[in-house]
């Protein structure tokens, strides 16, 4: 579009055309509603008219009139042909194209080969082409000057890094300023392309893998919003993000449907709302826009205040150089070397020109370019925007209070925050719907009350903590919090590098390590036979055959050693030629038991070979039972934990237990990136293991731990946490690092700092030390240090009850049996029956008063109870007389004694001895009967004594004590009498 107006003074000079041309294109609009339903531009150029005429009174007034070309297409042929098109109407000055750059171009190229001065109201065009012979004036802001405001406005901000959006290449040559100060310092600019199809997604998404918070936006008004509108949907537009737009129609975005509370969007507005015009100008705007559209008036755009503060400079100029010379148009052709001849002047007229217009302040330079001027620095909000600072044209900058770095706490202050978090006992644990209690929501409860914000917790999505992805993606609240998902990250959340890479983390709330976590191993549950436990069952077994090959060997040493026969009775000589052996095969069995039980034995050695057999045993069992003794304790008195792993290195040479940790946990990076040879091999297991040994959530871990052979590796916070609800869980080995829990927030954040201010200050107050001991106290299992060794119970040591109950049963078994087989057959002697055999037996031997009782043989009758103590063996005393007793009763019979069966000379024998060497009676001493076959008969009781055979001391009848004249010996009794003599000896 081409629009030309006239200037007619009549008083000066004739009618003449003066023509001020404006080109613009349909194809490509700032706002593609805004031509057609506005039209701002032209409605400018009708107020410019208007107020132009308005002051031009008195008869010799001149006026201005315009007209109206436009362009198809930005092409230099047809912006040729309409210029050409132009030159022979006369033309003082050319204004424009606004948003053209090649269209620009032709006409200043045209414009400085005719000498017409032409008057910019766009973007500078890249690269500037060199005029040698003219020069043209531009009312809009220079590239150099728009990459000095962006830099200073960094500066203010104090932002490290930023990311460059191009909509075109020719950014880099508008914003070359910018560039050049960051390639000369140590702060990092990336610079991306928007494709042909103008979608930013993919743009976008690599800013944010790359962690940069600092985005500015070189595009028009349409594009900048398109990118500001996909920034939103991916997250892009919370508190952590700033984006300063270059375009200078930045009061035009509606971006009440991207922008919230926390949002951070600045740009440039060169208008000057101080002007007394500007009212007029924007109500007569709006009322235009009403007219022809029924969208709601986006605001005034930029090229049409451009364009009314344009045709006033050029109007300005021309009255100036009027004064001083009288001016006229020429009409020119294109095909004709032809110049204006007022051109040069009027130029010159324009650069001198001082006006305060819309757009502020007009002045120019020496280059045509505008100077001394300023632009406002806008913040956007919901429902409009705000001022915030003033960048000057020398470079100046100076920002209000409401800059975008405003206070921490102010920002806090009354916000809802989003936290995400993850499932963990006891950080965050379920309560009810939607509800949610734990040791960080705790805390967290207490950080907003000293913050004054508020939060809503959502779970994350993938229930990760969060991990690098091949792709460079995290998962997990790592990546939630990239994506702009959430304000906070709170949970057991491990602060590693890897991890501040990408977010920022506040001072760490706890302090932790790795540990491994495994199940207490018991070995088998105690049994009754515990008490064999010391010794294996192959030792047991060896300890028996070495019984009875020791048995056997003192057996056979006793037989063939000649010092183990000996005479028992060296007194009887009748009998010195009996050898006796006491080592027969019940004594050699029974020897070695005695030896064992360290109860000893009546049987004694006497051959070097059995001393030799006997003395070894004693020296085997004296080891053996020292060492049953002392693991006997260790396995009885303490329950003894066998763990078949102590360390991590344990754990790595070995493939018999499994483990692994938390999938996408700060565990396995921590393995994942480990140069520790022994972390390094555990990781490789752990990676290569198939089916997988990692798992989602701690609970997972735990019933993996408890139902197989599986070590956990997990934090030493969430170890002891469940070794306290879980008795049959153990840590193993001490920590393998140290580390921290933190409050995770997106890369820049502004809270990071009050944030941590709050933990310290809740640290000082000892809350977060009193919230732990709140939800780690009051688990089911004692400490460890509380651990005391406690008394043996049944399960330990109730199977040597088992065998005395055994031994008991066997012995009464045994008793019983030798009881009825020893009554039945005197039964079938004495021809009585059993049972009243077995009943008089019986009551003989539970008899708690009788603890003596007479023996009969066999078929003799009935046994006579003598009474308790010592029986009378003679009723006169030995050598009395010689005559032989009276027969003894029916119930009582005499037994010829057989002989002593011990060593030691009875009492009997040595009383018969004694008594045959002192009366001298009986046959000589060749012919002497010695003891052992001596008639003893069985006297009967004494008489009880009478008055007529009392004694002169006041006794009865004959004492006992007072031998009589010896009688003769009766006769020698009979072989059983002997036996039962020699037996009740």
């Amino acid at each position: 579009m081409l629009l030309c107006f006239s200037i007619f003074p009549p008083l000066l000079f004739p009618p003449s055309l003066v023509a001020l041309s404006w080109l613009s294109l349909n194809k490509i609009h700032l706002f593609p509603h805004h031509s057609v339903c506005g039209r701002g531009e032209r409605l400018a150029l009708a107020l410019a008219r208007e107020n132009i005429n308005s002051v031009m009174e008195g008869p010799s007034r001149a006026r201005v009139e315009v007209d109206i070309y436009e362009l198809q297409k930005d092409s230099q042929y047809d912006t040729t042909d309409t210029m050409c098109q132009i030159l022979p109407k006369g033309v003082v000055s050319v204004i424009g194209p606004a948003s053209s750059p090649a269209s620009g171009s032709t006409v200043s190229h045209i414009c400085g080969e005719k000498e017409i001065p032409h008057v910019k109201i766009g973007p500078e065009e890249t690269p500037r082409l060199p005029y040698l012979r003219f020069a043209s004036v531009t009312l809009y802001p220079s590239n150099e000057d728009l990459s000095l405001a962006v830099g200073a406005i960094l500066r203010s901000f104090s932002y490290p890094s930023a990311s460059l959006v191009c909509a075109k290449a020719e950014c880099l040559l508008r914003l070359e300023e910018l560039v050049r100060r960051f390639l000369i310092s140590r702060e990092t600019l990336s610079v991306r392309m928007l494709d042909d199809n103008l979608d930013p997604t993919p743009l976008l998404k690599e800013i944010r893998d790359d962690k940069v918070a600092t985005i500015i936006i070189d595009a028009n008004a349409s594009v900048s919003y398109l990118i500001l509108k996909k920034a939103s949907e991916l997250g892009m537009t919370s508190a952590f993000y700033k984006y300063i737009l270059t375009t200078m129609d930045f009061p035009l975005l509606r971006l009440d449907d991207i922008v919230d509370e926390q949002s951070n969007i600045v740009g440039f507005s060169m208008f000057n709302t101080t002007h007394p015009f500007y009212l007029e100008f924007i109500r007569s705007l709006n009322l235009s826009w009403r007219e022809g559209c029924d969208l709601t008036y986006p605001g005034p755009a930029l090229s049409s205040a451009l364009m009314f503060d344009a045709v006033h400079v050029v109007v300005g100029a021309v009255r100036e150089l009027n004064r001083s010379q009288e001016i006229g148009v020429k009409p020119l052709s294109c095909a004709s070397p032809q110049i204006w001849q007022h051109g040069t002047s009027l130029m010159n007229y324009l650069r001198m020109v001082e006006y305060d217009g819309l757009t502020g302040r007009v002045e120019f330079n020496s280059k045509g370019q505008r100077t001394n001027y300023t632009l406002r620095i806008l913040e956007k909000h919901r429902g409009g925007h705000r001022e915030i600072g003033v960048w000057f044209s020398n470079n100046t900058l100076a920002m209000n209070s409401t800059s975008l770095d405003i206070n921490v706490s102010e920002t806090l202050a009354n916000k809802t925050l989003i936290v995400t978090t993850i499932l963990e006992n006891p950080y965050v644990m379920r309560k009810g719907h939607d509800q949610y209690e734990g040791f960080c929501v705790d805390m967290l409860r207490e950080l907003a009350d000293i913050l004054k914000f508020s939060f809503r917790i959502k779970l994350v999505d993938d229930g990760l903590y969060g991990a690098p992805e091949p792709n460079g993606s995290w998962t997990g609240m790592v990546g939630e919090l990239i994506n702009r998902k959430a304000d906070l990250a709170v949970a057991s959340f491990t602060i590693t590098s890897e991890r501040e890479k990408v977010i920022d983390f506040s001072k760490p709330f706890m302090t932790l390590g790795i540990s491994i976590l495994y199940r207490v191993h018991l070995g088998r549950k105690p049994g009754y036979f515990s008490f064999l436990d010391p010794f294996s069952p192959a030792v047991w077994l060896f300890m028996l055959l070495a019984y009875l090959a020791v048995s056997c060997i003192l057996f056979l040493a006793a037989r063939l050693s000649p010092y183990e026969w000996y005479n028992p009775h060296p007194c009887l000589r009748e009998r010195k030629d009996l050898l006796e052996n006491q080592y027969t095969l019940g004594n050699s069995l029974w020897f070695p038991i005695g030896g064992f039980m360290q109860q000893g034995s009546e049987i004694m050695p006497r051959a070097l070979s059995t001393r030799c057999v006997s003395g070894v045993w004693w020296a085997f069992t004296l080891i053996i039972i020292s060492s049953y003794t002392a693991n006997l304790a260790a396995f009885l008195t303490v329950q003894r934990m066998e763990v078949p792993i102590g360390s991590p290195d344990d754990l790595a040479d070995q493939t018999n237990i499994e483990y692994g940790t938390i999938h996408g946990g700060s565990t396995m990076t921590f393995f994942m990136n480990s140069r520790y040879q022994t972390y390094q091999r555990m990781w490789n297991y752990m990676h290569s293991k198939q089916p997988s040994v990692f798992v989602k959530s701690t609970e997972e871990g735990i019933a993996r731990v408890v139902n197989s052979k599986y070590a956990f590796l997990m934090e030493s916070t969430m170890n002891e946490y469940q070794r306290g609800r879980n008795c049959n869980l153990t840590q193993i080995g001490g920590l393998l690092d140290t580390k921290g829990y933190g409050i995770g927030m997106p890369l820049g954040s502004p809270f990071r700092e009050e944030i941590t201010m709050g933990i310290l200050q809740m640290q000082e107050n000892n809350r977060l030390e009193i919230l732990k001991r709140r939800w780690w106290e009051g688990g089911q299992c004692p400490r460890e240090e509380d651990h005391r060794a406690k008394g043996l119970g049944m399960e330990n040591i109730g199977g040597i009850f088992v065998v005395l109950i055994c031994g008991l049963i066997i012995a009464v078994f045994v008793a019983i049996m030798e009881f009825v087989w020893s009554t039945r057959r005197s039964a079938e002697t004495d021809e009585v029956s059993v049972c009243q055999e077995m009943l008089t037996e019986f009551r003989n031997a539970v008899s708690c008063k009788k603890s003596s009782r007479s023996r009969r043989r066999r078929g003799a009758g009935t046994l006579t109870d003598l009474g308790p103590g010592p029986q009378r063996i003679l009723e006169f005393p030995l050598g009395a007389s010689t005559t032989p007793p009276p027969p003894a009763p029916a119930t009582v019979t005499a037994l010829a004694p057989r002989g002593c069966s011990h060593v030691r000379i009875c009492q009997e024998c040595r009383r018969i001895q004694n008594l045959r060497g002192d009366t001298g009676l009986g046959p000589s001493a060749s012919t002497r009967i010695p003891p052992s076959s001596a008639p003893l008969p069985r006297l009967p009781p004494p008489r009880p004594p009478s008055s007529s055979n009392t004694d002169s001391e006041g006794g009865g009848g004959p004492s006992p004590r007072r031998p009589q004249t010896p009688g003769p010996l009766p006769p020698p009794p009979s072989s059983k009498a002997t036996d039962f003599l020699a037996e009740q000896d």
